[in-house]
């Protein structure tokens, strides 16, 4: 009897524990489910009406859709939700995902979560949700901070830009490098960098920085400053550490030796302080253009002296940009690099794209080396998670980059690549070079 009872006692006991770890092994943290996408971050909205860090703040126009973006790695039904108040009056509001339509009758005159249904997401990748205005009869159609999404399954990779970071960065999008390691013998003797870039035709977007001689006192590159307006630009840090270019002593001051005809001379800030120069030029998509970059380091001064010419391939004509003296440090070229960023918040949901190719580095004694490595990198938006439409590696001969736009077909950073060698050395006349 007593070993009857003991027996059913061991059964109800590993019952009840296998009835809790089932328990325990269902359980989901339902702050993994619930997930608040701010507008002031992620997303965009067409003229007149506009995105500010509030978010969506009194659209008016009938015409405008703002489209906001997430980004999902695991296929599931949602539900979305808006976090929106209507002013005065009531207001129709549509959004639309996919194929699907979603729309409400708001007239709550604080902001509220406001659900408009579920819709099921059928492949992982980014997520467009279009938001429209369809009638009202206050003045706008509504103030909106955040769309909300409720999963049904955790998503341990969904991506967007959170409250508490930059939305300013976050909108601009993530910035993608190729970054050219030297060989040991090599490292302390890089007089010449030379390197190519070609930019797709459609990829030039307003406020993209393609930069293809990056070292580790400045950079090299080409510019969408606007509709009308492409800058050739060439800039050197300052060894005194300060975002305000009039703060820096007389004695760490960037110096300019010489500079082209047509060139601009000033400083900058806001991402450390130095000499900044820029030529004016009208390069286009799909052609291609080179940069050459020299380091003269004088070391009685204790200076270096890093000059920038660039050339317009086509033409076959060479311009010289600006010579800089750098103090306090003499040395060759180190740590070279190039980059693709786009500096305009209000082009962030645009993709760019650019060729990097024939990339190579000389001596002091014209030895050329053709650089064919290269590792993928991304910059603190892209490292964070915040977004995924970035990418990097090589076609063939050529290396590139590309960001913005929310494309899926994302690149795993650092990663490592190797080019095709193509035998390629640049031919230069040095004694040629513009000098002015």
């Amino acid at each position: 009897m007593k070993k009857t009872i003991i027996i059913c006692l061991a059964i109800l006991f590993v019952a009840i524990s296998c009835r809790f770890a089932t328990a325990q092994t269902v359980h989901i943290d339902a702050s993994k489910l619930r997930h608040v996408v701010p507008f002031g971050g992620n997303a965009w909205v067409n003229a007149p009406d506009t995105i500010t860090d509030k978010g969506l703040i009194g659209l008016k126009s009938p015409k405008s859709t703002a489209d906001i973006y997430f980004r999902v790695s695991v296929a599931q039904d949602m539900q979305f939700a808006l976090v929106v108040r209507v002013p005065q009056g009531s207001s129709i509001i549509q959004l639309l995902i996919g194929k699907n339509k979603l729309v409400k009758k708001l007239n709550n005159t604080a902001f509220d979560t406001i659900s408009f249904g579920k819709v099921h997401i059928s492949q992982p990748g980014y997520i467009k949700v279009s938001l429209k205005g369809i009638s009202k009869t206050g003045t706008v159609f509504a103030d909106v901070s955040d769309l909300v999404v409720t999963l049904q399954k955790a998503d341990n990779d969904i991506a967007y830009v959170v409250k508490g970071s930059s939305f300013h960065f976050g909108r601009r999008g993530p910035s993608v490098h190729l970054r050219y390691p030297v060989a040991a013998d090599k490292e302390n003797k890089v007089k010449w960098f030379y390197n190519e870039i070609i930019v797709p035709k459609e990829q030039d977007v307003i406020g993209s920085y393609f930069m293809a001689d990056g070292f580790g006192e400045g950079y090299f590159g080409m510019q969408v400053n606007s509709a009308t307006e492409r800058r050739v630009l060439f800039s050197v840090w300052s060894p005194f550490n300060t975002e305000d270019p009039k703060s820096i002593p007389d004695s760490m001051r960037i110096k300019l030796v010489k500079s082209g005809s047509n060139v601009h001379i000033g400083e900058f800030g806001n991402e450390g302080s130095g000499g900044q120069s820029y030529m004016r030029f009208p390069w286009k998509a799909g052609q291609a253009y080179a940069f050459l970059l020299s380091a003269e380091p004088d070391l009685a001064k204790n200076t270096t002296t890093y000059t920038a010419y660039f050339k317009d391939v086509v033409a076959g004509k060479w311009f010289l940009i600006a010579s800089f003296t750098r103090p306090q440090k003499a040395t060759y070229l180190t740590h070279l690099y190039s980059f693709v960023e786009n500096f305009e918040p209000e082009n962030g949901d645009k993709v760019r794209k650019a060729y990097f190719t024939n990339q190579l580095i000389s001596d002091s004694e014209n030895n050329w080396l053709e650089l064919t490595h290269a590792i993928y990198t991304g910059d603190a938006t892209a490292n964070a998670n915040y977004r995924k439409d970035y990418a990097g590696g090589k076609e063939g001969s050529k290396f590139y980059l590309q960001n913005g736009g929310f494309f899926n077909h994302y690149i795993q950073l650092k990663t490592p690549y190797d080019r095709e060698v193509t035998g390629q050395r640049p031919v230069i006349d040095f004694e040629k070079l513009p000098n002015k």
